[in-house]
């Protein structure tokens, strides 16, 4: 058939190219398509029309779910690119939408992961292998979800270039450990440069941090509740500074 393909495919020449990615999300365009935010791991965010995946008959609706982790090919568009074919990688779903705790943990990474890469098709590697470290340590559930969650915002927000510190101070670099915390100036702050404002956590809520940020999961996991609170309150207010506003989802979250 030439000049073009049947059913509203690529026509011959335009581009292809295939990657693997995680949805992020997905919205409804039409009657029967929709549109999906994947990370991917080579060409970034990508926004892509999924046609026809909301018919029974879509061979491959069911794979193009939050969360999933797909090996897709698609063909650029002329303003969003169109998904082809769609294999799972790895399904993550169905154990998180089987646990209300697991599953607003995800939402809230699936939607840090978006606000930080706000570039369409920019390469983000390490934000991509980070989410997929994120997911796989929630569904396997070796450690606490809140602090899996801490955990992946910390360290995401570290590639993005907003790594905080929670030993020496942020302003000056005088070794710690201090006693305060300044959003703005970065984390630890030592009395010569203690802002007004500045927070005052409890020694153990700092440690904390440092070893979600480090991967010290021993360390984290001995953590009682009142400190993993804490600390997930700094985390919080240190993503909504840097990202200027809230994430609508992390008021979601199951702490206990």
């Amino acid at each position: 058939m030439p000049g073009g393909s049947r059913r509203g495919g690529p026509q011959w020449g335009v581009a292809t190219y295939r990657d693997s990615g995680v949805v992020l999300r997905t919205q409804r365009l039409g009657e029967a398509d929709r549109i999906v935010t994947l990370l991917t791991h080579r060409h970034g965010r990508v926004r892509a029309v999924a046609k026809g995946v909301r018919r029974t008959r879509s061979k491959f609706g069911g794979r193009l779910e939050p969360f999933g982790h797909v090996d897709v090919q698609l063909y650029v568009g002329r303003s969003l690119d169109v998904i082809t074919q769609a294999e799972t990688v790895e399904s993550y779903a169905g154990v998180l939408g089987a646990d209300y705790a697991r599953y607003t943990a995800a939402t809230a990474m699936a939607e840090t992961a978006e606000r930080l890469t706000d570039s369409e098709k920019e390469p983000a590697v390490q934000q991509f292998l980070l989410l997929v470290g994120g997911l796989r340590a929630l569904v396997a559930g070796d450690h606490p979800g809140p602090l899996v969650l801490d955990a992946y915002l910390l360290r995401s927000l570290a590639v993005a270039g907003w790594a905080p510190t929670f030993d020496a101070c942020a302003r000056c670099g005088e070794p710690g450990p201090h006693r305060a915390f300044a959003v703005a100036a970065g984390g630890s702050v030592c009395p010569s440069c203690r802002p007004t404002g500045a927070a005052s956590p409890a020694p153990a809520t700092l440690e904390l941090l440092a070893a979600l940020l480090s991967g010290d999961w021993v360390s984290a996991t001995a953590s009682d509740e009142r400190t993993r609170r804490e600390a997930s309150g700094l985390v919080a207010a240190y993503l909504q500074w840097h990202l200027e506003r809230g994430l609508r989802s992390l008021r979601l979250v199951e702490r206990g």
